[in-house]
């Protein structure tokens, strides 16, 4: 099953999504926006996928869908926690910033509660005061919406907790990045609103792809126009689903609507941290890595951030070329 929330007051109004995104169903008759059809999930799933049904069928008719319509599937959230579960990413970043990665990294994931009262919509710009010094970078990741979980859940029960999965450029200030952990409290500032794809689904739409809590197909990210990254996300994740949910829930209960991400998709090659899409690679999913890469190759970087005018784009593609959650298009802009 595919949703997504049309742009309509705070909360969106949800619609079910045809399979290959050309049409579109009002659902706000069984569950006005995505947010109360979480809340009674076990309840209403059923009429949604029904809804779908027949939207795929032909036996109703629907409308057009157009992503630009589409606000966040959920345009604010309860709860958003990201994780780093490509520890390989981490690595990297953390030698950018000349900070040693403590071995624990590898079994413990990393999780910040970031900013969830004002998600973008996939087609908003990211609009900043400034770009000189912020180091305005993208991260494409992989997020799960889940529907209430209980403190003290195991990794494999956390599993049967997650109904939605969507697409996130998690938008990151580097430049603002050390002071902040230096700080000792954490990400706050350099954490600016996040943007998730037009669509979410359910993990049975996913088919083989979805398995043991991974998402196993390329995640394809275009800058500016150009082919950055198309790493897989089911390759080099360290930490399933599972994992990262049970993490999260280890002190508290999760509500329903809680999102959960995966961190930036990062895949090596050879063992080691790949190479640019140009040079035979999967490329990257954030600018900060392939700074790392050129630090580590020539003693400096060459890529800069993203600065005002320049786009970035977020995808993923079955194994037939359709696109499964739609597209994030977003362009920087200053205030």
């Amino acid at each position: 099953m595919k949703l997504a929330s049309l742009k309509s007051g705070r909360d969106g109004k949800l619609v079910v999504v045809s399979d290959d995104l050309t049409r579109m169903a009002d659902a706000s008759e069984i569950a006005p926006t995505l947010q109360s059809a979480l809340d009674e999930w076990s309840s209403v799933s059923t009429q949604l996928e029904a809804l779908q049904s027949k939207l795929n069928s032909g036996e109703i008719a629907g409308e057009a869908f157009d992503q630009a319509m589409c606000h966040s599937p959920l345009p604010r959230a309860y709860h958003w926690a990201d994780g780093s579960a490509y520890v390989n990413h981490v690595e990297l970043v953390r030698k950018a910033r000349n900070a040693e990665m403590p071995e624990s990294f590898w079994t413990d994931p990393l999780m910040y509660q970031g900013g969830s009262d004002t998600f973008l919509a996939p087609r908003a710009p990211v609009v900043m005061p400034q770009s000189e010094g912020f180091g305005i970078d993208f991260e494409a990741e992989i997020a799960v919406i889940t529907d209430d979980v209980p403190m003290g859940v195991s990794p494999e029960d956390a599993l049967k907790h997650i109904k939605l999965v969507m697409l996130v450029n998690d938008v990151s200030l580097r430049g603002l990045i050390p002071n902040e952990l230096g700080k000792g409290f954490g990400f706050y500032q350099s954490k600016p609103s996040s943007a998730f794809s037009p669509v979410c689904v359910t993990p049975a739409q996913l088919g083989d792809a979805w398995q043991q809590g991974k998402l196993h197909l390329p995640l394809v990210s275009h800058l500016n126009g150009d082919k950055f990254g198309e790493p897989n996300a089911g390759v080099d994740m360290t930490f399933h689903f599972g994992q990262l949910i049970a993490h999260a829930a280890k002190t508290r209960p999760l509500g329903a609507g809680t999102i959960i991400g995966s961190g930036t998709v990062s895949n090596k090659l050879d063992g080691g941290p790949g190479k640019p899409v140009k040079e035979g690679g999967v490329g990257y999913s954030c600018i900060a890595e392939i700074r790392m890469i050129e630090t580590i190759q020539d003693g400096k970087p060459t890529t800069p951030f993203m600065q005002f005018g320049d786009s970035i784009a977020i995808e993923m593609l079955d194994d037939k070329g359709q696109s499964i959650f739609g597209r994030i298009e977003q362009v920087i802009e200053q205030q």
